[in-house]
């Protein structure tokens, strides 16, 4: 997947509160990737990282993997061609929901 181009469209912007848990607010825009089939039945879901701003859709490259060891399906993190981020601050921005998981970031 790293290194792969791909298009999130984003259902969670920026700035915007999780729908079943509306103490999670969304520091980076999070969407899905249209086409390609997760683990739980529904579209691959992406993490933006390096966009500061709310977006509806952002084109990017995938950069990392969130690998969750205590759930059916991983996250994939797409940021600007040519980004990169380290494992642990891909970790530190994904915090306000990965805590509730058991993951590693796979570059």
């Amino acid at each position: 997947m790293a290194g792969r181009i791909v298009t999130v469209t984003v259902d969670r912007p920026l700035g915007t509160r999780h729908p079943n848990h509306p103490d999670i607010l969304y520091p980076i825009n999070y969407g899905y990737i249209r086409g390609i089939p997760a683990p739980d039945g529904e579209e691959q879901d992406a993490y933006i990282l390096g966009v500061e701003v709310p977006v509806a859709e952002f084109t990017g490259e995938v950069i990392a993997v969130v690998h969750r060891l205590d759930d059916v399906e991983d996250k994939w993190v797409v940021a600007p061609v040519g980004t990169t981020f380290s494992p642990e601050e891909i970790q530190k921005q994904l915090a306000f929901q990965e805590q509730y998981f058991h993951s590693e970031i796979l570059l």
